[in-house]
C-alpha cells in the first residue's frame, strides 16, 4: 500500500511507500495556554521530505513507525 503526497518542487502528487513513511505528532502550547496537536505522515521521495497533515483516527489507523 501507498500514501500519496504532494511534491512542492515537481508540482504534482507522488505515491510513497508505505514502508518510507513515519508518523510525526507536532504538539506545541498556544498563546492562550492550550496545548495544540498535529498529526502527520513523512515520507522520502526522490530524496525529498514530504509531509502530509492527517487527522488523529487516520494517524492513528496507519502502520508506520512513529519518529
Amino acid at each position: 500500500m501507498s500514501v500519496q503526497f504532494y511534491d512542492v518542487k515537481s508540482r504534482q502528487a507522488v505515491e510513497v511507500p508505505e514502508s518510507d513513511v513515519t508518523k510525526v505528532k507536532y504538539e506545541r502550547t498556544t498563546s492562550t495556554g492550550k496545548n495544540q496537536v498535529r498529526y502527520a505522515l513523512r515520507g522520502n521521495y526522490d530524496g525529498r521530505k514530504v509531509t502530509k497533515f492527517v487527522n488523529q483516527a487516520t494517524w492513528e489507523a496507519t502502520d508506520a513507525a512513529e519518529e
